[in-house]
């Protein structure tokens, strides 16, 4: 498991569910595929691209990234394990990875397409897996995605 932030190893960066414990990437695994109704196989993937995601966010402090509806599904599950999502958030990018939702009344929310396409590209640049089809809309909507995004820019 990776020491520093910005450090992660090359096996770390080609299958992010070495980043967590197998018995509890094991566990978001099952709690996912019970909840959303899906294939075990299926919430692995999720799982994996939820891992991938956190780790480009640990990568790219305050730039901002965001999920997939499909992907913030194992974040919030992540989420819910609060301590060992808070020893991850330390270990792997040495600050707690907040989960911002954009849904400030009045404010303006970013195109979530072109949140999430920069969030992609961001992931291919640090060399972190990209299941495509996790990353395309879903015809319904999430009664939580509004736009979120990881730290915004402190100011």
């Amino acid at each position: 498991m990776t020491a520093l932030a910005g450090q992660l190893t090359p096996d770390e960066l080609a299958n992010p569910r070495t980043l967590i414990h197998p018995d509890l990437f094991d566990r978001l695994a099952a709690r996912v595929a019970v909840e959303e109704n899906i294939p075990l196989s299926d919430a692995e993937r999720v799982m994996e691209q939820a891992l991938a995601f956190l780790a480009a966010c640990a990568l790219n402090p305050g730039a901002g990234l965001s999920p997939s509806e499909q992907v913030d599904v194992g974040w919030h599950t992540f989420l819910t394990y609060t301590r060992d999502y808070t020893e991850f958030c330390q270990r792997v990018a040495h600050r707690y990875i907040h989960h911002v939702p954009a849904d400030t009344p009045g404010a303006a929310i970013s195109d979530p397409a072109a949140v999430v396409g920069a969030t992609v590209e961001a992931m291919r640049a640090a060399g972190l897996p990209v299941i495509a089809d996790l990353w395309i809309p879903r015809s319904e909507c999430s009664q939580c995605h509004q736009g979120c995004y990881d730290d915004p820019k402190e100011s």
